[in-house]
């Protein structure tokens, strides 16, 4: 017997109605629920305390704007089947299903060479055959394979409900104001032209805060320093736990953390080994805290450092720069670091970290918003807008993250 829309209070866009059915299903589903225990800022809260919001949350919201999206594009004449629209909002809402603790940390430490979009599509696929075949349309939307392109760019693309979602929710959890952007009336100027999303002319405006917010939520939210020396540590204190474990070492661990600790994980093992999937499915952020807290104790002095800096906040010290570290600084780093802790130099290595970023926050050459004219033309937003800097935001800004163990 049907029943009525479930209905979800979120604190940054109020009430989310679930319809009963397929998209109901889908929120209660074990593999979603498992989003409630992991992060969505990872280890950001280290700086901002108040980002404690996890991916289910997200997945939520990010569902909300696509129904909001859906509704829109069909006021404006854009027909899209009921078939169809349940078929994007279930993609959306199972988007982020294959996300590790932590991000993207994961990715090159206890798994590698696979993506957590990989991971995702193995979970729809498990959840497809449990039921029945329902998801199919919505896991060719997701993969880019139908032929209306533009429902797929409502998934992934530069005005995709994802960004628009977790740019609202961060700006609101973090407190960084200044990533506030209009969501609302971003998908109130969403149209399509030649199958593809465009932005109505009046909408220029919302585009330009848009993308200036984008690159502000970058630099000082999710490549704060901090953070990043912060997601250095946990990188290095899994490699350092992974090549004890390789070595012979017995290390408390949860049955699915001892799991990626003690086998080489990449795209080839998933797929000749079939409960790797659901070992990965059991991975949370407590599995990687509760070893943490053993961790610290731990008689290998490496670990143990490590380990305690992260429950005790004793983060790397870290320096930005233009330019990369020279082989002869980083020798005498690795120098002081091994004759004050007292470890060899090559164990020294996982008390540091020298890595470039990257980040460019617009691309013409790539998937490039367009501005839809009252007569007709498109004009990408870089030369429709009087005040963005098409060379600076195309610009793939480089910076060096020099990040160590603390000395005192």
């Amino acid at each position: 017997m049907m029943t009525g829309n479930k209905t979800i209070i979120d604190p940054v866009f109020g009430f989310i109605s679930i319809p009963p059915g397929l998209l109901l299903n889908i929120v209660k589903h074990p593999l979603m629920h498992r989003l409630t225990r992991i992060k969505q800022l990872g280890m950001t809260s280290v700086v901002y305390p108040a980002a404690q919001h996890t991916r289910f949350q997200h997945s939520l919201g990010a569902f909300h704007l696509m129904s909001e999206a859906i509704q829109a594009l069909q006021q404006k004449g854009i027909f899209i089947f009921d078939s169809e629209a349940e078929a994007v909002q279930a993609a959306i809402l199972m988007h982020d299903i294959g996300h590790g603790p932590f991000s993207h940390v994961l990715e090159n430490t206890l798994v590698s060479g696979i993506s957590h979009e990989d991971i995702s599509l193995m979970m729809m696929d498990k959840m497809n055959r449990e039921m029945n075949g329902e998801l199919t349309l919505a896991i060719k939307i997701f993969r880019g394979d139908y032929q209306k392109r533009f429902l797929h760019q409502l998934i992934s693309s530069q005005l995709d409900m994802d960004r628009l979602d977790y740019l609202r929710r961060d700006s609101f959890f973090t407190g960084v104001t200044e990533g506030n952007i209009g969501s609302a009336r971003i998908i109130k100027m969403l149209n399509v032209a030649d199958d593809r999303l465009v932005i109505d002319q009046k909408g220029i405006y919302s585009i330009e805060n848009y993308l200036t917010s984008r690159r502000l939520m970058y630099w000082q939210v999710y490549l704060h320093k901090t953070t990043v020396a912060y997601e250095k540590m946990l990188v290095n204190t899994l490699l350092r736990a992974k090549q004890l474990c390789r070595n012979g070492h017995k290390l408390f661990a949860s049955p699915a953390l001892a799991y990626f600790l003690n086998n080489d994980v990449d795209a080839a093992w998933f797929n000749s080994h079939p409960e790797s999937l659901e070992m990965y499915e059991r991975l949370d952020d407590s599995d990687i805290w509760s070893a943490m807290k053993e961790w610290a104790s731990s008689d290998d002095r490496v670990l143990a450092l490590l380990a305690s800096g992260l429950i005790n906040r004793n983060i790397f010290k870290v320096s930005i720069s233009e330019e990369k570290a020279t082989e002869q600084q980083i020798e005498q780093l690795l120098d002081q670091l091994s004759k004050h802790f007292g470890v060899s130099k090559d164990d020294a290595h996982f008390l540091m970290s020298m890595d470039v970023i990257q980040k460019d926050m617009y691309d013409v050459n790539d998937d490039h918003i367009d501005i839809l004219y009252k007569d007709g033309t498109l004009k990408d937003i870089t030369e429709a807008s009087e005040i963005l800097n098409v060379q600076l935001l195309s610009k793939k800004i480089s910076k060096y993250y020099h990040c160590w163990q603390r000395f005192s």
